[in-house]
């Protein structure tokens, strides 16, 4: 089994067992969040009132499994139908029972007015493997800024130098995102 680090000056390397069960735990995610399945999005993550996550949207900040899954319900409820996501130039790094991963999500649908939504993220997720089993204990949710602006970067490319997206927040500046 091999892995791509996403940086595309590296060659692929041998992959470890966890490494690919991070990588199974992502695909899985990215499966459930596509069929709109929030009880299975919760499985990826620790289950208790250690979870941390830093988001973009507001609250910002959530303490603790059943906080973040009630974010979850309010993402899904701006949809009309399922939105998408895909994660890419995802790279890995486990030392013993923890691990990280950065990688960039773009989530892709139609808003309840009828809008179409294509949102690239970057997220940076630490795991922590309990009882055999690798879960998502933190996670940090970022969009790049233009510091000259304060405003969302509209585009951008990613390690592997693919140009990605057009950001919906792109009129707006930072402090004006709810």
């Amino acid at each position: 089994m091999t892995a791509n680090t996403g940086d595309p000056a590296s060659k692929t390397v041998p992959a470890t067992d966890d490494e690919a069960a991070i990588r199974a735990l992502e695909d899985r995610f990215a499966m459930a969040l596509n069929a709109g399945d929030i009880d299975a999005i919760m499985k990826n993550y620790v289950r208790d009132t250690s979870l941390f996550v830093f988001d973009v949207v507001p609250r910002k900040e959530y303490y603790g499994a059943d906080n973040y899954r009630k974010d979850w319900e309010d993402f899904f409820s701006h949809f009309r139908g399922t939105p998408k996501i895909v994660i890419t130039d995802l790279g890995i790094t486990v030392g013993g029972n923890v691990a990280f991963s950065h990688s960039f999500q773009r989530i892709t649908g139609t808003d309840k007015q009828g809008r179409p939504v294509d949102r690239m993220v970057r997220v940076t997720d630490c795991y922590r493997k309990i009882g055999g089993d690798w879960l998502i204990a933190l996670e940090h949710v970022s969009m790049p800024v233009d510091l000259a602006t304060g405003k969302a970067v509209q585009s951008f490319t990613t390690g592997s130098g693919v140009s990605r997206f057009s950001h919906p927040f792109s009129s707006a500046s930072i402090s004006e995102i709810p």
